[in-house]
């Protein structure tokens, strides 16, 4: 494929991607080797599955084609001409309910479900953290236990505003590298996570978006959940903000303080 087809997209965190120039716009995304990442996989049979499953829907792009290079895998897709999310909260909640109605199709392994299950996650992320920090945020360790849910469901896993396109007014996932059948709660925690919301839109939800969010949600029980597991899932993430940090990503920081003190209130 001729290099100046290609033109470099930015946003990726774990692989490198380019939207491919030409009559049929389309994004090639070639993925890193391994994963060393305790929280986010990066798995892509799990993305071609899923492209798989939901074609037709419009919350995935169409898979075009894959295949491998130099013993790393590669997906070609459509490209999704929009701009990333940036306010209308209530949208990404509606699009997350349709989400998470859709059919289970077998491919996927189960998320964490309920907080010994979070905790568990949380302590794997902190025993790669060696920082004066780490026992601060582990002595934050939430007390209240909420068991598993029964009501498991096919789950993004990685709703971050980045990862949702805005166009022809209507909104669409991309990067699917990580989804699970699990409680779907946890989709609703990592799109309305104050890091994620501060690492890629620059500020986290108001409190009015919040609300705007969590009513739009067409779950009540879900919602519910989510409400009981939230100080699981900012401890959580606070104890990744923290091993993003000890990696030399410094802007996850100021992303770990936001965390705990969501936590504190929570």
């Amino acid at each position: 494929m001729p290099s100046d087809s290609l033109q470099p997209l930015v946003g990726g965190r774990s692989n490198y991607v380019w939207r491919v120039l030409g009559k049929t716009s389309c994004v090639l995304k070639l993925y890193g080797l391994g994963s060393r990442n305790p929280l986010f996989s990066n798995d892509p049979d799990r993305e071609v599955s899923s492209l798989k499953a939901l074609a037709g829907t419009g919350m995935a792009p169409r898979l075009l084609d894959e295949g491998a290079f130099e013993g790393r895998r590669w997906i070609l897709y459509t490209h999704v001409t929009g701009d990333t999310w940036r306010r209308g909260a209530e949208h990404v909640a509606q699009l997350l309910g349709r989400l998470h109605d859709q059919p289970y199709f077998g491919t996927s392994p189960k998320g964490p479900n309920g907080s010994q299950q979070i905790g568990t996650a949380a302590f794997y992320i902190l025993d790669r953290c060696f920082g004066a920090v780490r026992q601060q945020i582990q002595d934050a360790r939430p007390l209240v236990s909420v068991p598993k849910t029964n009501f498991i469901t096919f789950i993004h896993g990685d709703p971050v505003p980045g990862n949702i396109v805005e166009h022809d007014g209507t909104l669409t996932l991309i990067d699917w590298q990580c989804p699970v059948l699990g409680d779907p709660a946890e989709d609703l925690a990592i799109f309305a996570s104050p890091a994620m919301q501060l690492l890629y839109r620059g500020t986290p939800l108001s409190d009015q978006e919040e609300e705007a969010f969590f009513q739009a949600y067409p779950d009540r029980q879900v919602v519910e959940r989510f409400q009981l597991l939230k100080p699981w899932f900012h401890w959580r993430m606070a104890a990744y903000c923290l091993w993003k940090t000890e990696q030399g990503q410094q802007e996850y920081l100021d992303a770990m303080y936001l965390e705990l003190e969501a936590l504190r209130r929570a």
